[in-house]
């Protein structure tokens, strides 16, 4: 628990001192939009959060890899898919010893329509398995 409070205070942290605020609260100042954020730091923040930074093909076999578990994990929503294989890249760092652990946050992340209440435990482990080998297998 410790470390998931340390890890979002450094993220936090990071994501203030990177997006920054505007002292200029006069009516006709226009908000800012926050900058974009460089690979490096975007890099760093997922590296201090945990997260692994994923090219675009590893995500795409992660995706693949949930469709050909079952398609509805995936559900026509492939960013979001690939969002909680991040989430669960995290689970996998936190917890690196805890099967049970990450498989039982997995039946509950990968919910879809017809699955609202999550996954059963076999399929998560399949999903467990998909986001270590293609999204964080240094984990």
């Amino acid at each position: 628990m410790h470390a998931r409070i340390t890890t979002a205070a450094i993220t936090a942290g990071l994501l203030l001192t990177l997006v920054g605020c505007s002292a200029d609260t006069t009516p006709e100042a226009k908000p800012s939009s926050p900058p974009s954020l460089t690979a490096e730091q975007r890099a760093s923040i997922r590296a201090a959060a945990g997260l692994p930074d994923p090219t675009p093909e590893q995500e795409a076999a992660f995706v693949a890899a949930l469709e050909a578990i079952d398609k509805d994990i995936v559900h026509g929503k492939a960013d979001k898919a690939a969002s909680r294989g991040l989430s669960q890249c995290q689970t996998i760092h936190d917890w690196p010893k805890d099967q049970a652990k990450q498989v039982d946050l997995a039946t509950r992340r990968f919910t879809s329509p017809t699955h609202p209440e999550g996954r059963t435990p076999a399929t998560a482990e399949k999903i467990n398995k998909a986001a270590h080998k293609h999204l964080c297998p240094d984990f």
